[in-house]
């Protein structure tokens, strides 16, 4: 019965997606919603799309195991991220009226830089969709009693994501993310309320949670962890600014308020409502307590689920499961819309350049199917890693190749194609090394990317600046 509820959920959900479809005339339309979205909608749909398979599966696993500290990354650096846009991107990227991220790195760099940012930009959506695919193969599973395996529940996932997206694009997304986001806040709300009861309290819960210590935020007092712990910070925090899905919302905003605030809105929820998995996993460890250890030691993904399944009337498994699939639903679909967006205004355009609207739309349709079996079949392949580490691994490209070359471009008028260039190439290169290499586990390897980035920013911009300066001074003095 369960199952078969799930899956009339589904067909809902596309039935909105396919109604929301209508609106879309144009490539305007299918990318930013024709920018014509309330700031109310600007908040559910940055709050939707950021609490995903990671918030309700692996930030509990992650917490449990080594409380706040354990979770810097998301979901601290993940909503601190949506606040900085807000607070220093949005109005002046709005006020651009471009349809991706990358037009910006091409208006201000050129072609070239235009290019190799688009295709970073792509690659680190791998991981983070494939996250949200694997979460939907793990739920029919567990649903199914093992009768569906998880592979094939990732296929059944894509598909349903996929009927809607494909048609209507950042309409579909945002009407579907609205409802979503009314079903995830008042379904884990109500699943809260009732865990503390069986738990014996929520002051019992809080008090478990202080003497296990899982409201240790800071580090050790030891360079090697406060490095790694502002690594960790900054992969999401910096990493998701370059991102289509981020942009996206902020262009399809109504208005420069729309734009500006909706993002810290939607950023400040998700940072306190991401508290309330933590509280649920927390609350296993008393409800069922054998149970949870055994998880632990197998699959911490699993804890929160089994809780609801095992040990919660069927009302609440109802309002678990659809607030479990809003999530993954509503991050799955923009985060397919957003690389193959990338693709086809940035990378296809270039090898048809008297491409009409009506074709452009309709080869945007194809890279979202193309995509998706991409993310699919890399979902499976991937079968076994934890999400949070899908997670965490897609930002990192972008935080080494992309991050610097944006912010400098805003704020540095200085900055040039050179140094862009420079930026991406030495980022990428010093972020691989300290992957490939023991140097990664002294320090870490994106904070190194970063740092070499911005030098690299810094070098090509003011290098040929200082020589032509040099050689203008010799001229004078001859």
């Amino acid at each position: 019965m369960l199952l078969v509820l799930v899956f009339a959920y589904l067909l809902v959900t596309i039935a909105i997606g396919l109604w929301a479809a209508r609106r879309v005339k144009n490539t305007a339309d299918f990318a930013i919603a024709g920018r014509h979205l309330p700031m109310v909608m600007i908040v559910t749909t940055t709050f939707a799309t950021w609490f995903g398979s990671e918030t309700v599966l692996g930030i509990p696993a992650k917490f449990v195991q080594g409380g706040l500290g354990a979770v810097v990354e998301d979901p601290f650096g993940a909503g601190s991220c949506l606040i900085l846009v807000g607070l220093f991107f949005a109005a002046k990227l709005y006020r651009m009226t471009l349809l991706t991220i990358s037009d910006y790195y091409r208006a201000r760099y050129g072609r070239a830089v235009e290019v190799v940012c688009s295709l970073i930009i792509i690659v680190s959506y791998l991981g983070w969709v494939s996250a949200q695919v694997t979460a939907l193969g793990l739920v029919f599973n567990l649903l199914s009693g093992g009768a569906i395996p998880i592979p094939l529940g990732m296929v059944i996932g894509t598909v349903s994501i996929l009927a809607y997206t494909l048609f209507g694009g950042m309409w579909s997304v945002a009407v579907t993310d609205f409802m979503q986001m009314i079903i995830l806040v008042v379904g884990l709300l109500v699943i809260a309320v009732f865990a503390s009861e069986l738990a014996g309290g929520a002051d019992k819960v809080v008090a478990l949670a202080q003497s296990r210590d899982m409201f240790r935020f800071l580090p050790e007092p030891s360079m090697h962890d406060i490095l790694f712990f502002i690594a960790a910070a900054i992969t999401m925090m910096l990493g998701s600014i370059p991102q289509q899905d981020v942009f996206q919302r902020v262009m399809s905003a109504k208005d420069v308020r729309a734009a500006t605030r909706g993002p810290v809105i939607g950023g400040a929820c998700y940072i306190l409502f991401a508290f309330v998995p933590m509280f649920l996993v927390t609350s296993a460890l008393l409800i069922m307590p054998e149970q949870a250890a055994v998880l632990l030691a197998d699959d911490p993904q699993k804890v929160l689920p089994t809780l609801v399944l095992e040990h919660m009337p069927f009302a609440m498994q109802v309002l678990f499961f659809g607030a479990l699939l809003s999530a993954l639903k509503s991050t799955a679909s923009a985060t397919l819309l957003a690389p193959s967006v990338t693709f086809v205004e940035n990378i296809w355009r270039q090898f048809k350049p008297r491409m009409g609207d009506r074709e452009e739309l309709r080869d945007m349709r194809v890279a979202v199917l193309v995509f998706s079996v991409c993310v699919c079949s890399y979902a499976i392949v991937m079968q076994g890693t934890p999400i949070y580490e899908l997670v965490s691994a897609a930002y990192q490209v972008t935080l080494v190749g992309a991050f610097v070359p944006l912010l400098a471009g805003l704020y540095w008028r200085r900055a040039s194609t050179q140094g862009a260039i420079f930026s991406i190439v030495l980022g990428l290169l010093a972020w691989l090394l300290f992957l490939a290499t023991p140097a990664g586990a002294v320090f870490p390897a994106q904070l190194a990317g970063v740092l070499a980035s911005g030098a690299g920013m810094l070098i090509g911009s003011l290098g040929p600046q200082a020589l032509a300066n040099h050689h203008d001074r010799r001229v004078l003095a001859h």
